[in-house]
């Protein structure tokens, strides 16, 4: 059932090993390191949208970079503008969503892994659990309504060409 090892040595190094990896996962969930706690969460998506900056304090701090979301909203509507059939750009653009939807993405991550935070922080151990369950839930129900959202826009911007026609 278990493994045999060769030698007391090889079983010390495979627990150290385990150990550091805890101790990797126990960062990660009490967001020692916001940044990298969120990018593991979302899968990298949050990673171009944050930076690290020290306060006067001397604190690490995560801030939002506003510069490149308004990069990415102004080249949206850039290629909106642009587009050759006005109409059907904006319909088209309807069924995308994204750069709205980055932004929303970005905004519930953001409020969601904060909130999660202070929870975890707390001293309290039934704002810990939720801060846990906050974790390993918002995402699966952020999906759910996403994809209700996105099934619910598809439909008017399908109804709304046909009235169109």
């Amino acid at each position: 059932m278990g493994r045999n090892y060769s030698s007391l040595e090889e079983l010390r190094r495979k627990k150290k090993l385990l150990k550091e990896e805890i101790n990797d996962l126990e960062g990660l969930l009490t967001f020692k390191n916001t940044k990298e706690s969120l990018s593991a969460f979302t899968n990298g998506l949050t990673d171009q949208y944050l930076k690290e900056k020290i306060d006067e304090n001397g604190e690490e701090k995560t801030v939002i970079r506003k510069d490149v979301i308004a990069k990415q909203i102004t080249s949206e509507v850039k290629d909106l503008i642009l587009s050759k059939n006005t109409a059907m750009g904006i319909a088209g653009s309807a069924l995308k969503g994204n750069a709205m939807d980055t932004v929303v993405k970005l905004a519930v991550t953001a409020f969601v892994a904060n909130y999660a935070k202070k929870n975890m922080k707390s001293s309290n151990w039934k704002k810990k659990i939720l801060g846990a369950a906050l974790i390993y839930i918002a995402p699966v129900a952020l999906k759910f309504v996403r994809t209700k959202l996105e099934a619910y826009q598809k439909s008017k911007s399908v109804s709304s060409m046909e009235q169109l026609i």
